[in-house]
């Protein structure tokens, strides 16, 4: 089945289940298990030894994958931490006293976006925490919040020097070859991210919205932000214990920018007296 159309199988299934069910980790272990089947030629035990001991815990045993998660829960805990602090909620007030307007706080939402351009994941969960207020009050659709976070997140990560995306991606450069310097020279030509970011700013100047966005739009306009049922529980909770101030959200976003900043420098070796771009 390799090199075959069969080999998509899997991923079209679960693609289809997530857009049918609106369960995206179901839909996606359903697509392992059928991946799984295809490649132990449908034998029960082949499949399973393949999606458990071959994958599974192969995965888990990787120090990177590892590092993954543990980054993404601490990030969790941080952006958990500002909500309950009141400092996502105090920006909130204080941004709705400067930004007036639906086109307002949608472009705020992509400034936001362009300046926390460590990690697409630390992006998407700061922005979406810190802007939510904000765009609620002025009646911007989830959708429109979603979009805009995550347009903006992907793209001004891989065109940042300093980044995640930066160092995973100098790390595939030719042997000999100066991997962040190659990085920076590609900016100019990585056209998908320097025009979406120009297209996100312009569609919300322009007001253009199209198709089901659209119609999540108006909705909100009418005081439905979602348009479709909630699932989320405590998504949107902001219970907070005392006054919150902004600094609760600044502060935290600060000191997480510089550890990643230095753990990156401290990584490559600076601190040991080696080349920083080499």
């Amino acid at each position: 089945m390799y090199g075959t159309f069969w080999a998509l199988i899997p991923a079209i299934v679960a693609i289809l289940l997530a857009l049918i069910t609106k369960e995206v980790y179901s839909s996606l272990f359903i697509g392992i298990i059928v991946g799984g089947f295809f490649y132990a030629n449908f034998g029960f035990e082949g499949a399973m030894n393949h999606i458990f001991s071959e994958g599974l815990i192969a995965a888990l045993a990787d120090p990177y994958n590892v590092g993954i998660i543990l980054f993404l829960i601490f990030l969790g805990i941080i952006v958990a931490m500002m909500n309950k602090a009141g400092g996502s909620a105090a920006f909130g007030e204080w941004a709705s006293a400067h930004i007036k307007t639906r086109v307002g706080a949608q472009l705020a939402t992509v400034v936001l976006g362009c300046l926390i351009f460590i990690d697409d994941y630390f992006n998407c969960l700061t922005v979406g925490s810190v802007m939510r207020p904000v765009t609620d009050r002025h009646k911007v659709s989830r959708a429109k919040l979603a979009y805009l976070i995550d347009a903006t997140a992907a793209p001004i990560c891989i065109i940042a020097p300093i980044s995640s995306w930066a160092a995973a991606v100098s790390a595939f450069a030719p042997e000999g070859t100066n991997g962040l310097m190659l990085f920076v020279r590609a900016i100019p030509y990585n056209y998908y991210a320097l025009l979406t970011i120009v297209m996100m700013v312009g569609l919300t100047i322009a007001k253009v919205d199209f198709g089901p966005m659209a119609r999540h739009e108006k909705n909100a306009l009418n005081g439905d932000i979602f348009t479709v049922q909630r699932t989320d529980n405590n998504g949107d909770s902001q219970a907070v214990v005392g006054k919150g101030k902004v600094i609760d959200l600044v502060f935290p976003i600060v000191i997480l920018i510089a550890g990643c900043v230095i753990g990156m420098i401290y990584s490559g070796g600076f601190f040991s007296g080696e080349n920083f771009v080499d």
